[in-house]
């Protein structure tokens, strides 16, 4: 079975500024979900879906995939997670890659038992 994870990170939070990379125990918040969705072994491969180019490059540099920058009209406060899902499922059969299913792991959940995941 062939599972990949899909974290969500947009930028524009009002609340909290950047709460996606706010640091927790000396990293980004968006790290801690990379990282739980690298250890997960049922897990092939880990995204981003993002409207930074900041958040991308962390993600980048922990191990996730990165393959574009979401565009503003599904990156908004009103934005709704299927705009990202969507998005990304589109982005998936663009380029002929075929998944199982796709775990949704939100950066604003990093303390999380990677053993819960699948």
């Amino acid at each position: 079975m062939k599972i990949v994870s899909l974290i969500p990170a947009r930028s524009g939070s009002k609340g909290i500024p950047d709460k996606n990379i706010c640091i927790l125990n000396k990293h980004p918040l968006i790290t801690w979900s990379v990282k739980a969705s690298i250890l997960t072994t049922e897990i092939n491969r880990t995204f981003i879906s993002t409207d930074s180019k900041k958040y991308a490059d962390i993600g980048e540099q922990e191990g996730a995939i990165v393959p574009f920058i979401r565009p503003h009209n599904i990156s908004t406060d009103t934005s709704i997670d299927l705009d990202f899902f969507e998005h990304f499922v589109k982005y998936l059969d663009n380029n002929n890659i075929s998944v199982d299913a796709i775990v949704h792991l939100r950066p604003t959940t990093p303390l999380r038992d990677v053993r819960v995941i699948t």
